[in-house]
Order: structure tokens, then C-alpha cells, then sequence
């Protein structure tokens, strides 16, 4: 399988190229387009399971209740997917590690990927983010978007990011709630409020734009009906 991200970072498409028999699992709604031979089957978990429970978690975190497997015929062929919001897409190959994704976030991987909701506490309902995170944990490629560029930061000891400019993280971070000023008054007067600092060594990708915010800038400009 391979997969190539194409018109980044504002309206990116992630191009799945598949061998013969190979598939993979995506976000139900995110296909734009595939090969004719292409086979979707369409399930609550893992691919011919159910799976309620875990189901129910994904609806928590942001994710759609259902998930579509995509398997190539004997030909191969592709399946083209997209993200809801425009922005960029990142494919990373987990090697046995876990992975800790955003709400909203995920769009694909590999079948032996397994794919869980964690809980990120108390302390994520102060900082007015999703309280729930995808834990996508084993070996395989894996697929995820952004709201706008998306781009890595390598961290190695101490890093801030704003909450909502978060898209995914290792495992192998840790990470605690800050007031992003000096004090309380001029963190929340200054547009920041909380921040998460990490803490160790890994990988954090962030958005360069902030979902949340965008919807309370265009909110009072839409009409109702």
C-alpha cells in the first residue's frame, strides 16, 4: 500500500494505491472517489467484528459511528479520500507505539491498527477543548488531518502549544495545563487562556489554525433561517 498526500497544505487529498487484496480502514464519509473493483464493507469496529462500545466512544471523541474497509480485487487500485475541513493531511507508520489523535482528526489506517478512545481528564475540560482523544496503538501507516497546515515539532524536554492547535502527539509525551502568560488575567486578556506544556521526548503536530476560533469569528456572521 501506498499513499501519497497531494495539494497541500490548504486542500489536501490523501491517495491510497492498493496491490492486489491489500486494504485498509478510513473515517466513514471520507471517501471522494476509487477504483471500480475496489470492495467496501462497512462496519461499527474492526473489519467483519462489531463493535457497539468502542463505536459509541469514536461518536464522543468527534468520529463518525461507522468505519468502511476498503479492499482492492485482484488488480489493485485506489481509493482518493478528504478531510471535512479544509487544511493538510500527514500519514505517519506506527512501529508498535501508540499514537494519541485529536477528535475529529483521524481518516485512516492500516487493518492491524486498533483504534480507542481515551479520556485526557478533567484538566481538557478547562482548557474548552474535545475531553477525548483516538488512541491509535500497533503497527501500520495511519492517516490524519488539520484545520489548515499542519507541521511537526520535535520536543525534547519542554514545549507549549495552545489546546486548539493540537492534532495528534506520541504517547511518549506527557503534558500539563499552564496559564499561557505570566498570570491568570493576562493569559485570558491576551486571546491564550490554557495551554498544554509537554513534557519529554517525542513528536507533537499542530494546526496552524484553530477550529474553535474560527466558528466563534464567523458565527455571528451566518443568518438563521
Amino acid at each position: 500500500m501506498n499513499i501519497a498526500i497531494e495539494y497541500r497544505p490548504g486542500n489536501s487529498i490523501a491517495r491510497f494505491k492498493l496491490g492486489s487484496g491489500e486494504g485498509f480502514t478510513a473515517e466513514g464519509g471520507a471517501m471522494i472517489s476509487m477504483s471500480s473493483d475496489i470492495q467496501m464493507q462497512t462496519t461499527t469496529h474492526k473489519k467483519n467484528k462489531g463493535g457497539i462500545p468502542k463505536a459509541a466512544k469514536r461518536l464522543l471523541s468527534g468520529e463518525s459511528f461507522f468505519m468502511n474497509h476498503y479492499t482492492a480485487g485482484p488488480q489493485g487500485g485506489e481509493v482518493v479520500l478528504g478531510g471535512t475541513l479544509p487544511g493538510d493531511m500527514q500519514d505517519y507508520e506506527l512501529d508498535n507505539e501508540r499514537l494519541i489523535v485529536q477528535g475529529g482528526s483521524y481518516v485512516a489506517s492500516s487493518p492491524d491498527v486498533d483504534i480507542d478512545m481515551g479520556w485526557q481528564g478533567f484538566k481538557s475540560i478547562l482548557s474548552g477543548e474535545s475531553i477525548f482523544w483516538l488512541n491509535l496503538s500497533g503497527s501500520g501507516k495511519v492517516v490524519f488531518n488539520s484545520f489548515g497546515a499542519i507541521y511537526p515539532v520535535e520536543v525534547n524536554g519542554e514545549y507549549i502549544v495552545d489546546t486548539g492547535h493540537i492534532v495528534a502527539f506520541n504517547e511518549t509525551l506527557n503534558f500539563t495545563l499552564s496559564k499561557a502568560g505570566q498570570s491568570w488575567m493576562s493569559s485570558f486578556l491576551g486571546g491564550e487562556g490554557l495551554v498544554c506544556k509537554f513534557h519529554g521526548q517525542g513528536t507533537v503536530w499542530c494546526q496552524s489554525h484553530n477550529p474553535k476560533s474560527f466558528g466563534q469569528s464567523i458565527g455571528p456572521m451566518l443568518r438563521s433561517r
